[in-house]
């Protein structure tokens, strides 16, 4: 996936200790990390893009609200951020009415090297461009952006938590600085020993730094993700290989992944950039607004037209998927739009 992290560092100390930042950075995107593996992320993990084409629809139908926001410009963009191996642009563009297809630019960001075979119509690069005038949607990359974790001590300080490249921790220097500013406010640690936290610092500047290439419409982005009164006590960073979950050993094996810190990441855009007010809402909420509800079809229609009912059951069954409690439909979605009303209104229910 993009987002690689060049603050991060690779700087290792002795006995090969460093922080999870680093190790995480070296692990996917090094000369030989996780995400430059010919196989893509397809082949260790299902996301959304996977699991149904209903997602890539609902993301055609989002772009097709923001035309209509932006006035059906003469040229509009879609950019798809940490694109694996171009499923969703591709979809985007299959599901996207002929005239809007007509007009748009699709672009795939990503570390790994254009996919062989893709769509001649998408432009692969691996960094957003410079000026967006449409939707740049982001699903799960922050959880890819490397971050810091922390852990409290026996005297109930915070501490960077340092690892080798077999996984192996200890604890480091006591968090200070701008990091230690972050967990005060986004993340606070109470004194007990092994409370540990994720610290989303550079997630915020990664996703302000995005949202500011959009000169005009909307920036998404989708993920694992908990807010200030949902942060798991012993934070979430986790490892996935060949569809399981596994420890995160930083050793380029496997992916290594965090939940997001989405609240904290929707007060970082410079609000002179994008004054427009961020939107927060799960996965379930978002995807019904765009009309993917998992409602199964009338059993009249199975008596009219069996093939019509038996695909219109497989597609409630797949918009189930995406929308369930407990799984995907738990994923948060951030919208910061930018010089455009909110393409989803400014509230969505959640609906039961």
């Amino acid at each position: 996936m993009a987002g690689n992290d060049p603050g991060a560092g690779t700087a290792t100390g002795a006995g090969g200790w460093r922080g999870w930042r680093a190790a995480t950075e070296d692990a996917l995107y090094g000369p030989h990390g996780f995400y430059l593996r010919p196989e893509g992320p397809a082949g260790h993990f299902r996301t959304s893009v996977h699991a149904s084409p209903l997602f890539a629809l609902a993301a055609a139908r989002l772009l097709c609200r923001v035309d209509e926001a932006l006035g059906r410009p003469a040229t509009l963009d879609f950019v798809d951020m940490a694109a694996g191996r171009g499923e969703l642009v591709t979809g985007v563009l299959d599901a996207l009415p002929a005239d809007v297809a007509a007009r748009t630019r699709a672009y795939g960001v990503e570390v790994a090297a254009r996919p062989v075979g893709l769509d001649p119509r998408i432009t692969w690069l691996p960094e957003p461009p410079p000026r967006v005038t449409g939707l740049l949607f982001a699903n799960e990359w922050l959880d890819n952006v490397p971050v810091e974790v922390a852990e409290v001590d026996s005297a109930g300080v915070p501490r960077l938590v340092l690892v080798r490249d077999d996984g192996t921790e200890r604890l480091g220097e006591p968090v200070s600085g701008a990091d230690a500013e972050w967990l005060a406010r986004w993340w606070p640690l109470p004194a007990e020993e092994g409370l540990r936290a994720e610290i989303g610092l550079p997630r915020d500047r990664a996703w302000a730094a995005v949202v500011s290439r959009v000169a005009r419409g909307l920036a998404v982005a989708v993920d694992y993700a908990h807010t200030a009164r949902t942060r798991p006590a012993f934070g979430t960073l986790t490892g996935f290989r060949e569809g399981r979950e596994t420890a995160p050993v930083p050793d380029g094996t496997c992916d290594i992944t965090a939940h997001v810190a989405l609240d904290a990441c929707a007060q970082a855009c410079t609000p002179a950039h994008a004054p427009e007010r961020p939107l927060l809402l799960s996965q379930r909420a978002a995807l019904r607004a765009l009309g993917v509800t998992g409602d199964r079809p009338a059993l009249t229609l199975a008596s009219t037209d069996p093939a019509a009912y038996v695909r219109a059951l497989a597609g409630a069954g797949e918009a189930a998927e995406l929308t369930a409690r407990g799984g995907l439909g738990d994923f948060g979605w951030l919208l910061r739009p930018v010089g455009v009303p909110p393409p989803l209104g400014p509230r969505v229910p959640d609906p039961g």
